[in-house]
């Protein structure tokens, strides 16, 4: 392990791109090496065992790349614990933030949205975040099992999203939220419609931000920041390449990356 090391960047399919674009942008130095599980999206409606299993394959993949650092870009998986994603391996683990300190500096009325796959919302653990910091404020969680497959099947001109996206921001709007954290990464596929849907009067965070600059401070702790000029940036999939290709574009200027399918049983 050493600063030219790349950091490796996991999530259960596509989403974790809206992740890797931050660190594109905030981290450009860093060599970056995307694994997307596309074979078995989505992970949100598995159960804990099995995604455990699924991280610890790609875990494994990763460890064989020589990674220094591992950033879980899905709050799906980040919900398993990083402890349990890190075990007795030697890079630290940077797991999606819950954002609770800047939801709560940024909303008005203290009612706030969170949506993510239906694993995430039954942790309730952005819930207890945000109620640790401010007793008296109000969560309301949303649960939205059609979104990941309809992002991951590029449905995003489909009259299917639009009433995924009515059906799950009414709850919201019903609720008074001014504020909506999108805690999975597939989500900032859809933000303009999610925009759309709320309204001016409700502000969306994407957590991407301030789980970028917990990875560059992490890094910094450990005098691993790479003193190079550009990184490199590798995206694999388990699946699906043209299609992950073609979804990658919809985030970042695809001509700087290398695209490949990877086994992970095929580990060396």
């Amino acid at each position: 392990m050493n600063k030219q090391s790349p950091i490796g960047v996991i999530d259960s399919g596509v989403g974790g791109l809206t992740v890797l674009k931050c660190m594109m942008e905030h981290m450009p130095q860093e060599n970056l090496l995307y694994l997307g599980d596309t074979a078995r999206t989505p992970y949100g409606s598995r159960s804990r065992e099995e995604i455990q299993s699924f991280v610890d394959e790609m875990i494994a993949w990763l460890v064989a790349q020589g990674v220094k650092q591992v950033v879980v870009a899905c709050n799906t998986v980040t919900m398993l614990g990083l402890e349990n994603i890190k075990k007795n391996h030697d890079f630290d683990i940077v797991g999606m933030s819950k954002g609770e300190n800047t939801l709560l500096s940024l909303t008005k009325n203290k009612k706030i949205g969170v949506i993510a796959t239906e694993f995430t919302i039954k942790s309730e653990a952005h819930k207890k975040a945000i109620l640790a910091v401010d007793p008296t404020a109000e969560v309301v969680g949303v649960p939205c099992p059609k979104f990941v497959p309809l992002i991951e099947g590029e449905q995003f001109d489909s009259q299917e999203l639009k009433d995924a996206v009515n059906e799950y921001t009414s709850i919201l709007k019903k609720a008074g939220v001014d504020i909506m954290i999108m805690s999975c990464t597939h989500f900032p596929f859809v933000r303009d419609l999610l925009g759309q849907y709320l309204g001016a009067g409700v502000a969306l965070v994407n957590p991407a931000d301030e789980t970028c600059e917990n990875a560059r401070k992490n890094l910094q702790s450990k005098n691993l920041v790479n003193d190079g000029a550009q990184g490199s940036v590798t995206i694999c999939c388990t699946a699906d390449l043209e299609r992950v290709k073609r979804l990658a574009a919809r985030e970042i200027d695809i001509e700087k990356c290398t695209f490949k399918v990877v086994n992970l049983e095929d580990v060396k």
